[in-house]
């Protein structure tokens, strides 16, 4: 093999190289591109293109051809007119140095560089060998047509020395092939040579050698930006610096080319070093979708200018990132509400945006999310929220697919896949699959649809399901697809069985209750007779009035007694026992006999009330607590003794004012072991109405008891008719509305004119 080395500088790289050919050419045909895009002077571009060879360590010719290869051909030569080689040549620079941006590796130039040699030079393979000041050159990139070639002479090193032009050839079998190295600057002191084989029997000419050096510089800035490759094929190497500012290239042509909407941004920094705007460098045509300029607008401008409230948005500090730590980032999905003229409004589109750092700027992209994604997605969401899945049955073909609910809510295992519809009874539990047989051979047979509850049995237990399917037919009406669906009815089904067997409770423990209610009221009706009218006891009218509560189905433990004792005088007891129902009724009972006989065999009024609380304490028969107030009055001295055990105090109304009694002190009955009782007097005079009582008079839902005692006071005053039935206005002016409590009153009135 011969090696035609073609290593050259200018002025600024080794010393002792001396300048290509034509190397005025370049820079003047460089600077005809910028002042034809720019329509500066020639004295600016040129200083421009020293500026931006400066700024990224290259030299002026190196700078020169990256700045052609990335305009499209028309610029390339806009120094004057070009011969038709020139333009030849100008296209495959062009081309390689818009390819070039995209490599990544060694291995990716070695492809991208045979890409576009093979058919210009007749190129069939391209080495990249890396050779350090010192030690062995390694190979670091290859590519060939045929995959031979290269691998041949991989472990061939290059060429020593940089010198000379020759060109020498080699014999293999049947053929021969030539090879040019192209020695090009590295990093760490060490060269980048890239070997061009060709396998013709004619040499390369010197304008293929002329296009090849051109080749060689434009790649320089890229090898230098991949470290210099710095590791074996087919690796990326080690972590390579930032590419070179995008400010200093004219990347127009490669903008108008790219598709979507893509800016390229300069960040703007304050003194401190901190972002406060990004200045946009190169926008594509689409980018006015996103900022509302056109492309030609937008370029120049700050995007503050454009997008006032962008600073305040994720996208900024996801951008800020990208640039202190020089990985792209990438937003998470989001839609826009404006959409792009053109689409369906219906379906708003869906955008990521991701910022790639490049150097010290950014390249910014909007990523369109593929609206049949989007779909799928929703329909799995649909399928996952709704419970249930798609299925289809080929009948030609006998094939069949389920969606991954359908599998999920059979509990059979995906892998085994769909069961065709004829199996698909044997899926449900044995009796329920006669049922659902029968549809499905109604409906292949007639093509009548089944919308078919059945169950199955999975590992999490009993599943409740629904099947709905129908057929598709041909031209001829012969069915050829069977579409259903399959829902899970699993949660609906067990709260309507829960609800029939609370409604199943609800009756039976209504009939219960009912019952209860009967009972207790028959055996309140036996225990507590109500008197027609008003009764005379030693000298007083006693009228009785027993309300019991319409809202519930339990009668309450309210009472009273009114007698005459052996002794002529008269006892009246009103108690409230808490609670409703049989044991209310039946403590009610036990309190109200056991009293009267108490005082009938002589107890004092206290000493009644100790009793009865010990009763209430340990007896198995009573239970809870009750409230209680016991009256004796002796006719001879119109006196009134009373006592109470938590009651309420009786409603005295004389000469028309009403005034309760002072109550002496007692608590309620079951409350302690050791009560304390104390007995009032009250001396009633000609005239007088004395009201006993129970709560469910004067007590209302949500209101103070004091309330309900002042209405009583103020209605008994307004109601003072001294006349058979005289309750009832007054009854009817308190109970306003539904009534949660028993009532019970005895209104007792001493005969006779007021003094």
């Amino acid at each position: 093999m011969t090696g035609d080395s073609v290593f050259s500088r200018e002025s600024g790289g080794a010393p002792g190289t001396a300048a290509p050919t034509g190397t005025a050419a370049v820079v003047e045909r460089a600077k005809g591109a910028l002042m034809a895009l720019t329509g500066c002077s020639p004295e600016a571009a040129h200083e421009d293109l020293l500026r931006r060879a400066k700024a990224a360590h290259r030299t002026l010719t190196e700078e020169c051809w990256i700045a052609l290869g990335t305009l499209v051909p028309p610029l390339s030569h806009a120094a004057g007119p070009a011969t038709a080689d020139e333009e030849a040549e100008g296209a495959v620079l062009a081309g390689l140095g818009r390819a070039l941006t995209h490599v990544e590796t060694p291995p990716d130039l070695a492809r991208c560089l045979l890409a576009h040699l093979a058919g210009p030079v007749g190129a069939d393979a391209v080495l990249i060998h890396r050779c350090p000041p010192s030690g062995e050159p390694v190979l670091i990139g290859y590519a060939d047509t045929d995959g031979t070639r290269a691998r041949r002479w991989r472990d061939v090193p290059p060429p020593a020395g940089t010198g000379g032009t020759g060109e020498r050839s080699v014999r293999a079998p049947r053929r021969t092939e030539h090879t040019v190295w192209l020695p090009v600057a590295g990093t760490d002191g060490a060269e980048v040579v890239v070997g061009v084989l060709r396998e013709r029997a004619d040499p390369f000419t010197p304008r293929t050698r002329e296009l090849l050096r051109h080749v060689s510089w434009l790649c320089a800035g890229r090898l230098r930006d991949l470290g210099a490759g710095q590791g074996r094929p087919g690796s990326s190497g080690a972590p390579r610096p930032p590419v070179p500012a995008p400010a200093s290239l004219p990347v127009d042509g490669l903008f108008a080319a790219l598709p979507g909407a893509v800016l390229l941004l300069s960040p703007l920094r304050s003194p401190s070093g901190d972002v406060e705007d990004y200045r946009v460098d190169a926008a594509t045509a689409q980018s006015a979708d996103v900022l509302g300029l056109d492309a030609g607008d937008l370029v120049g401008r700050r995007l503050l200018e454009c997008r006032p409230d962008a600073a305040g948005e994720p996208l900024w500090q996801s951008w800020l990132a990208a640039l202190d730590t020089g990985e792209p980032r990438e937003s998470e999905p989001f839609t826009r509400r404006t959409p792009e003229p053109g689409t369906d409004r219906r379906e708003p589109p869906q955008y990521v945006v991701r910022a790639v750092p490049l150097g010290d700027a950014l390249v910014v992209s909007w990523l369109r999310h593929d609206a049949s994604g989007r779909q799928a997605q929703r329909l799995a969401e649909l399928q996952r929220l709704g419970r249930l899945g798609w299925a289809v049955w080929d009948l030609v073909t006998h094939e069949a697919a389920w969606s991954d609910q359908v599998h999920l809510l059979l509990d059979r295992d995906p892998a085994l896949g769909p069961v065709p519809v004829e199996l698909l009874p044997d899926l449900a539990v044995p009796e329920d699959g006669p049922a659902l047989g029968r549809a499905v051979r109604e409906l292949l047979r007639d093509g009548t649809p089944f919308d078919v509850p059945f169950r199955v049995r999975t590992t999490a237990g009993l599943r409740h399901l629904r099947a709905v399917a129908e057929t598709v037919v041909d031209t001829a009406g012969r069915p050829v697809e069977v579409h259903g669906f399959v829902q899970d009815l699993t949660a609906q089904r067990s709260a309507e069985l829960a609800l029939v067997e609370s409604e199943r409770t609800m009756l039976a423990q209504d009939g219960v209750l009912r019952a209860e209610r009967m009972l207790a009221g028959r055996l309140q009706h036996a225990l507590l007779p109500l008197p027609r009218h008003a009764v005379r006891l030693a000298g007083l009218r006693v009228d009785v009035t027993y309300l019991p509560a319409e809202s519930g189905i339990h009668v309450g433990g309210d009472w009273f007694s009114a007698v005459e004792l052996p002794d002529g005088d008269a006892l009246f007891v009103v108690g409230d026992v808490a609670g409703h129902g049989i044991d209310a009724v039946a403590t009610m009972a036990q309190l109200r006999f056991t009293a009267k006989g108490m005082i009938f065999t002589g107890s004092s009024l206290t000493g009644a009330l100790a009793r009865l609380n010990t009763l209430l304490l340990h007896s198995r028969d009573t239970k809870g607590t009750a409230t209680l107030v016991l009256a004796r009055y002796e006719p001879r001295e119109r006196r009134l003794v009373w006592a109470q055990a938590g009651h309420l105090p009786p409603l005295l109304l004389r000469r028309g004012e009403p005034q309760y009694l002072e109550r002496p002190f007692g608590v309620l009955l079951g409350a302690t072991e050791t009560p304390v009782y104390a007995e009032a007097e009250c001396r009633l005079e000609p005239g007088d109405r004395l009201l006993f009582y129970t709560d469910g008079l004067v007590e209302r839902p949500g209101e103070n008891i004091q309330r309900g005692l002042e209405r009583l006071a103020r209605n008994a005053a307004a109601h003072h008719a001294d006349a058979p039935g005289s309750l009832v206005p007054l009854l009817g002016s308190m109970l306003e509305g539904e009534r949660r409590d028993d009532v019970c009153v005895l209104d007792v009135r001493v005969p006779g004119e007021p003094a």
